[in-house]
């Protein structure tokens, strides 16, 4: 058996770092749209992402590349060591009464310093004992409550009932004026990502346009995953219903109850879909990506000889694999950290389990349930979720406006480019909401 499972361990080794949809380090040098910030491709995203919200007061620019210099490619306690560190400077920035004079800096460094433990936790999944996933996060929230605080329309932290569940939310009205209804978009992260992250990406443009934003997080996303011990669900309109009724109820002074958009980031673009189909009460939906079948695509890395241990149900056997997979230091970094993350996300046993969980994450079956003008955006280099947009988009026929960000945009949800994501993004909200 030993020498079986090794065998497969070399053919799947081959196969992720040749074929793999979702290993777009495989790209030549003049295929990437930009440079790259370090030789791992998982690496180089992540620190884009951090680049990105830059430009909205949620990081510098040379702290980011300061800390791509010292990474080492690859190494997850590199990653972590380095990130960390960069935040606690950043916070004794914060901390310094030196700079307690200008208000305005004081917020963004508490903003810059949230963002940099949150790319310092990034890693750490595969070890869900870890006490760094929690020291972390409540040093990310307290950062990012400071500086939400100091905004000139504070930001509020929101706890919202559901069914059997908390949805943790942030409630940023454009004005303190409760005498003018105004578009309220709902923004949704996904496999990984944070609500705070989505201030940045998304609650600022909103904002400069005259629009509500509230960010939410729901089962297997990081505060309530990390509060509630709570894995995804697939019936995600659980979360956004409650969601869609505090605004009615608690804002209705401030939301205009026809102009109430959804957007989905990421794998939030499933949920999205999902919540639109059984909420009518949502004016559109926004799909940054398209997901039609979650399973197809974590299935799809896989080759053949593990594909037949998942089939087979041989729980034990598969479960040797990818556990010798994630150890490998030869496996590609966004392979062993989206294992990882699945298992931690899901709140799946292992690896075997999350395959069984992810199964329930396709939209076939309730798409044309969704009545809404949608919004699909696709990338040139999609890696998570390849050519799943455009099936989105094709099965919801003229409710759908189907866009391909190419070039410098090319990348997952638009990382790097979020100017151009929210200029195009904006023009379709506004030309299909007024």
């Amino acid at each position: 058996m030993k020498n079986t499972v090794i065998s497969v361990i070399r053919s799947l080794l081959l196969t992720l770092l040749v074929v793999s949809p979702l290993v777009t380090a495989q790209l030549k040098d003049d295929e990437n749209p930009i440079i790259l910030l370090s030789e791992d491709q998982s690496f180089h995203f992540e620190l884009l992402v951090s680049l990105s919200e830059a430009i909205a007061g949620g990081a510098d620019i040379n702290p980011i590349l300061a800390a791509a210099k010292n990474l080492t490619a690859g190494d997850f306690d590199s990653w972590t060591e380095v990130l960390w560190e960069l935040a606690n400077q950043t916070k004794a920035q914060a901390e310094d009464p030196e700079i307690a004079y200008d208000a305005i800096n004081v917020r963004d460094t508490w903003f810059s310093t949230a963002t940099y433990f949150r790319r310092a936790d990034f890693y750490l999944h595969g070890n869900p004992d870890n006490p760094l996933i929690n020291y972390f996060w409540e040093e990310q929230t307290a950062a990012f409550d400071k500086a939400m605080a100091a905004l000139p329309v504070p930001g509020q932290r929101l706890q919202i009932p559901a069914d059997n569940f908390t949805v943790e939310a942030l409630w940023f009205p454009v004005s303190n004026y409760s005498d003018v209804k105004r578009p309220t978009i709902i923004l949704g992260n996904g496999y990984d990502g944070a609500q705070e992250d989505l201030y940045h990406t998304f609650v600022v443009p909103a904002h400069a346009r005259g629009w509500n934003a509230i960010t939410y997080e729901g089962p297997g996303q990081p505060k309530v995953r990390r509060d509630q011990g709570l894995g995804f669900i697939p019936d995600w309109e659980r979360v956004v219903t409650p969601v869609v009724d505090y605004l009615l109820t608690n804002q209705s002074a401030v939301v205009d109850p026809t102009r109430i958009p959804l957007l989905g980031y990421s794998f939030g673009g499933y949920f999205a879909a999902r919540a639109a189909a059984f909420d009518p009460r949502i004016s559109a939906v926004l799909l940054d990506g398209g997901v039609w079948d979650a399973y197809e695509s974590s299935y799809g890395v896989l080759p053949e000889e593990a594909q037949t241990l998942l089939n087979s149900g041989n729980a034990t056997a598969f479960n040797e694999l990818l556990d010798a997979l994630i150890k490998n230091p030869e496996t590609p970094t966004t392979t062993r950290w989206g294992a990882e993350q699945g298992i931690w996300s899901f709140n799946a046993q292992d690896a075997y389990d999350y395959f069984q969980l992810v199964k329930s994450y396709r939209v076939e079956e309730w798409i044309d349930k969704i009545q809404v003008p949608t919004w699909v955006a696709d990338a040139s280099i999609e890696g998570f979720y390849p050519n799943q947009s455009m099936r989105v988009a094709e099965a919801l026929g003229d409710r759908a406006t189907y866009h391909l960000f190419t070039g410098p945009s090319a990348y997952h949800c638009q990382t790097g480019s979020y100017q151009d994501l929210n200029r195009v993004m904006h023009s379709w909200l506004h030309k299909v909401l007024g």
